[in-house]
């Protein structure tokens, strides 16, 4: 497995909404561990994007994930489940360049999952996040990950994610991650 590389490498965070959140398995956790990975992004300079599914319906995303998103973060509002099926998403992913994704969100079977395939169907490397994704029962998130692995995805925690981003302890962002991560 090669180290990630920052400039590389996007973050993106699905449907981690108003009204979805609350119905998930182990929420508080995984939104725990979505604000370490933000947190993480934001110490290294990492592009975000943030999708939400049909937000008319399910509400915008939670506040207190809203509250770390980096400055000019895009927003998505997709009806697809994958995040793909989005003509903004890819227009947006398009231009930053990134052929890295790390994924965070719900649902994990649904558009997580989908997202996931049509990530790898599209020739990027995509690292999910396993304790940052959740559904409504857990049953299903382990399944869909389990999947997704043996489709080539990398499944990793969140903290494994952030110490790939740094590679080594003399990375100049070693120390303010190391302090997230505690």
């Amino acid at each position: 497995m090669a180290l990630l590389k920052v400039e590389e490498t996007a973050l993106v965070m699905i449907d981690l909404q108003e009204r979805l959140v609350p119905a998930m398995s182990g929420a508080a956790a995984v939104l725990d561990r979505c604000g370490l990975l933000l947190r993480g992004a934001a110490e290294l300079g990492m592009d975000v994007i943030v999708t939400e599914q049909y937000p008319k319906g399910l509400g915008p995303t939670l506040s207190e994930i809203a509250g770390l998103l980096p400055a000019n973060t895009p927003v998505i509002a997709k009806t697809g489940f994958s995040v793909f099926a989005e003509p903004a998403f890819r227009t947006e992913l398009q231009s930053r360049r990134r052929r890295t994704l790390i994924v965070a969100g719900i649902e994990a079977h649904v558009c997580v999952y989908q997202s996931i395939t049509d990530a790898l169907e599209r020739g990027f490397r995509v690292v999910a996040a396993a304790d940052a994704v959740t559904s409504r029962r857990p049953a299903d998130a382990e399944a869909a990950l389990a999947q997704a692995g043996r489709l080539g995805a990398e499944i990793l925690s969140a903290e494994a994610i952030l110490f790939l981003l740094l590679g080594d302890a003399a990375a100049p962002h070693f120390k303010a991650i190391s302090r997230l991560v505690r």
